[in-house]
């Protein structure tokens, strides 16, 4: 399946921009000011938005409560202080094993933890946070992020301008002249990597088989949530309560254009070797510890150190991949990987994948 500009990107891609999760949002008690507490706010939040992006709307709900003072938005889930960079539906399905509807969110409109968040300006914070991932997206693929340094003035305006609104087509419109192109419509795709050769494809459907027609790199983020709990319900899974539990990894999926289709399965293994005892060269897996680490063009890093550890950190030998999500759907691991990239991808040409991964500890006699 491949993008159809003209007719506003293919059905999975509408339905993904179409997806919205409902929020409830209550003010935290630290900064109701009034009797009664009032009511939270309940709002359909995009999926590919960010939380910031929807102050203006929350903000009338809580304003005759709030404590005076400068509004510094900030939202928490169960005590966790939410990361504002992070799309709104990675965070749902990172964070809600089970998935929560309505999803209970707190806004913080005061006492802004910068021991925890990086500052957010609110939507220039979040709009140059966005490019900046474009720009290291482009690096990934193309290496190097000249067309996005040169995209006009209207053409950036109206690239954002799409983001905020969830218009497919006005995005397509723009994106298309960025040539990221990666994933096409042939019948071959292979994993570029050491562990090509024990990574075998498995069968897909015929309808879903996408490839790549050149060698390319595709730029994912992978968020690893572990557990050890001995549970049959992911439900059942202890919260989050620090970042630290969360394993987080920027590194590239490289491809090429002969051999047999390449799966999400291939994908995964080739990012988390450790999941599967396997030994790898880290230069194989990776384009360079620059880009691995989230370097953007200019050198600079977009991520803190403790964001992009390994996933050794978190995964042991004795590791099982009990859930993948992306969009907030649980695809099956034999489905073609350029399928999802193609359909799955957000705005800023990153794939986000939520793992969720149960260490199994050895029973010690």
């Amino acid at each position: 399946m491949v993008m159809d500009y003209k007719g506003g990107g293919t059905e999975a891609q509408r339905y993904v921009w179409g997806g919205a999760i409902p929020l409830q949002i209550h003010l935290h008690d630290s900064e109701v000011t009034t009797l009664p507490h009032p009511p939270p706010a309940l709002i359909l939040a995009p999926r590919m938005g960010y939380l910031p992006l929807l102050a203006p709307q929350i903000k009338p709900f809580f304003s005759s409560s709030l404590p005076p003072g400068v509004d510094t938005v900030w939202f928490e889930y169960k005590g966790l202080p939410l990361k504002w960079y992070i799309p709104t539906g990675v965070l749902f399905d990172l964070l809600c094993a089970e998935p929560e509807r309505p999803w209970n969110l707190t806004v913080h409109f005061r006492v802004y933890p910068g021991n925890i968040l990086t500052p957010c300006e609110g939507e220039d914070s979040v709009k140059w946070s966005f490019i900046n991932s474009l720009k290291e997206a482009a690096y990934i693929i193309n290496g190097n992020c000249k067309n996005i340094m040169n995209m006009s003035q209207s053409d950036q305006a109206e690239l954002w301008r799409s983001v905020l609104d969830g218009q497919l087509e006005g995005y397509l419109r723009v994106s298309s002249k960025l040539k990221l192109d990666i994933v096409g419509d042939d019948s071959s795709l292979k994993l570029n990597s050491s562990n090509s050769s024990t990574a075998k494809s498995r069968q897909s459907a015929s309808d879903l088989d996408a490839t790549a027609t050149r060698t390319g790199r595709v730029p994912v983020r992978l968020y690893i949530r572990s557990f050890d709990e001995d549970i049959d319900d992911l439900e059942d899974v202890s919260t989050i309560d620090s970042w630290e539990k969360v394993s987080y990894i920027n590194r590239p999926v490289e491809i090429h254009g002969e051999g047999k289709g390449v799966t999400l399965h291939d994908a995964i293994k080739a990012l988390l070797p450790e999941l599967y005892q396997e030994e790898s060269s880290t230069d194989a897996n990776t384009c360079g510890a620059e880009e691995e680490g989230g370097q953007r063009s200019d050198g600079s890093s977009s991520r803190s150190p403790e964001e992009t550890g390994e996933a050794s950190q978190l995964l042991s030998d004795s590791a099982e991949i009990k859930l993948v999500r992306i969009q907030g759907i649980e695809p099956k691991l034999d489905i073609p990987f350029g399928w999802v990239v193609n359909n799955l991808m957000n705005p800023e040409h990153y794939l986000h994948i939520c793992v969720y991964v149960k260490i199994v500890e050895p029973v010690t006699i």
